[in-house]
């Protein structure tokens, strides 16, 4: 019976995550182009929340570094495009992502031997050097001026877009989903629970942290990448500490556990911040009232409330007609 109730709840998710991705496939139909814009740009955030939860909440690595790889990975594409032309879109994209994982693996292989609050400082200091390399070498970078950036299509529709960025989206919960299904993934939520019962067991944990902080800096790459030629400019101010507080208040508002409560969790902020833009700076003590409230009343995130929320009414029905039973009273 539990493993009955276990697959209709498995059931009842995909079938939910099928219709959100229906109901997103949508938005362009219906929507006009501004919330077309918002929706592209949400895939970016979305593609970096769930990434980011694929290393903090699954394996327990903490970093402030993800939003210097997209960083990484959106301005060496950037810069192959701006000197060497447009045709050269697929070796800029490849160059990105490729440099991106290089970097994560060394400094992978540097710091993950820390943990907890070292760790956490390293990534955040190492992520503010490459900002400040970023801004002084004007000459390559333009600095704080910004980087101009061909865009991916020609004209001035954000639909191609959308559907770029909701395809990255959906490949990479789709990579990541699959690892988290091999034993990789069952060795990445026990370090996450005991690093040190885990590594006695004879596993390599600093292997496996490396490869998913590997896996993770690629995707915040190609998020980056697809940002950069979106946007069309990049400037440093998108690896700010706001920016990457912003990326942990998605993951943690929408459940830090599960990877679709990441997108959930994206979704909520970044519109709400949308919705909250004319009161200024004030929305983002807004957006942290609403993290403290999560954290103090569904610690799981939101996406286990929504699920739990939805299940209720089948749950009373069933204990109101118990399995086996008919509905039609017996005669006597």
């Amino acid at each position: 019976m539990m493993a009955t109730a276990h697959s209709k709840r498995l059931s009842a998710s995909g079938m939910g995550q099928t219709l959100l991705l229906l109901v997103a496939l949508a938005v362009p139909l219906f929507g006009g182009a501004y919330w077309i814009h918002v929706g592209a740009i949400l895939w970016y955030y979305a593609i970096l929340a769930s990434s980011w939860t694929l290393l903090a909440g699954f394996a327990g690595q903490f970093s402030f570094a993800h939003l210097m790889f997209a960083a990484l990975g959106g301005y060496a594409s950037a810069l192959i495009v701006v000197h060497m032309g447009t045709a050269y879109f697929p070796l800029a994209i490849i160059t990105g992502v490729v440099l991106a994982i290089v970097v994560g693996a060394l400094i992978g292989f540097m710091v993950l031997r820390l943990s907890g609050p070292y760790l956490a400082l390293f990534t955040l200091a190492i992520s503010e050097v490459f900002r400040m390399i970023l801004i002084a070498e004007e000459h390559i970078t333009r600095g704080s001026l910004g980087l101009q950036v061909p865009r991916f299509f020609k004209g001035d529709s954000d639909i191609p877009y959308y559907y770029l960025g909701l395809a990255l989206l959906v490949g990479s919960m789709l990579l990541m989903g699959f690892l988290l299904r091999t034993r990789v993934g069952l060795f990445l939520r026990a370090i996450r629970e005991d690093e040190g019962a885990t590594q006695a067991s004879g596993v390599n944990t600093t292997h496996y942290k490396i490869l998913v902080f590997v896996v993770t800096s690629g995707i915040a790459a190609i998020a980056g990448i697809y940002y950069a030629h979106f946007i069309g400019i990049l400037t440093p101010n998108m690896m700010i500490l706001p920016e990457m507080g912003i990326v942990i208040a998605m993951a943690v508002i929408g459940g830090i556990e599960s990877l679709p409560g990441a997108v959930v969790g994206a979704a909520i902020v970044y519109l709400l911040s949308e919705l909250l833009r004319e009161y200024g700076e004030l929305r983002f003590v807004l957006l942290g009232l609403a993290l403290i409230l999560v954290q103090r009343f569904a610690r799981n995130g939101l996406l286990p409330l929504i699920e739990r929320f939805g299940r209720r009414p089948a749950v009373s029905s069933r204990l109101a007609v118990p399995d086996g039973a008919s509905e039609k009273p017996h005669g006597n």
